[in-house]
């Protein structure tokens, strides 16, 4: 079996490529799940990766689970018990290790983004759609309900009462409806998805990279603690950055009007 991902370098960015179009990228029936597990782990014991950008080969982004291999329950029967075991150790493993990522990611969505698709684009911190683009939490459509989390991430992102007519519906929005909506930030020509996803990803790597993971810790815990809370917490990582060799040199360029240079690590 081929690997679902395929990833390349440059420089401080990793492109991740989920490449199995002929599945259009389905993260069930497969080893994606492993996988994304596999790589989350390698991305985050790796401190000179400082942005990720995640796609997929073909003309859709993800098609979220297999709706074939589905037909399973209705031949093997298995009990509601095996199901629960099945999703928590299989696609529920994907938001648990790409949300939680402490490096920025970015969806640059190329295509159709359906049912758990969608919500691995809302896994990601930033989400750049290509016009191609379209965008559906469509799990009602085949009768059964977000089960990766969506439920979660997309009131965080486009707010209680969209999310609701988007989950309820199943309606499939254009790349424009989504930026309209938050779901998305931007919508370029699809020939230059790749270019400014990727340009993107390069001016946050161009950033202290312990800095930028801490600043998005922060951003993540900001949803659900107090504010008396984070400010503890963000006191604790503002120390550990004045402490920092590049926040010296950030000083030290800013004062001599140079660019600063900062540790690859």
């Amino acid at each position: 079996m081929n690997p679902f991902l395929k990833t390349r370098r440059e420089g401080a960015v990793l492109l991740i490529t989920m490449d199995e179009p002929q599945t259009r990228n389905a993260l069930t029936g497969n080893s994606a799940a492993e996988e994304f597990v596999r790589q989350c782990e390698a991305i985050a014991l790796d401190p000179s990766i400082r942005a990720v950008v995640l796609t997929g080969e073909g003309s859709c982004f993800s098609s979220g689970g297999n709706v074939k291999d589905m037909r399973k329950y209705f031949t093997d029967k298995p009990s509601p018990f095996r199901i629960r075991e099945e999703y928590r150790h299989g696609i529920q493993r994907i938001p648990k290790a790409l949300f939680n990522l402490e490096v920025p990611t970015i969806a640059a969505v190329n295509g159709a983004a359906v049912g758990a698709g969608m919500d691995l684009a809302c896994m990601c911190d930033i989400r750049i759609a290509s016009k191609n683009a379209t965008f559906a939490e469509s799990f009602v459509k085949v009768g059964i309900v977000p089960g990766d989390g969506g439920a979660w991430l997309l009131p965080r992102i486009v707010g209680m009462s969209k999310a609701a007519q988007l989950a309820f519906s199943g309606e499939v929005l254009s790349a424009e409806e989504a930026a309209r909506c938050g779901l998305t930030s931007e919508v370029v020509e699809h020939d230059q998805l790749m270019d400014t996803a990727m340009s993107l990803a390069h001016r946050i790597a161009a950033n202290p990279g312990e800095v930028v993971r801490m600043t998005k810790r922060l951003l993540r815990e900001g949803q659900h603690m107090s504010l008396e809370s984070l400010l503890e917490l963000s006191a604790s990582y503002q120390a550990i950055a004045h402490c920092g060799a590049d926040h010296e040199e950030a000083v030290r360029a800013f004062i001599e009007k140079r660019p600063a240079v900062f540790n690859q690590r």
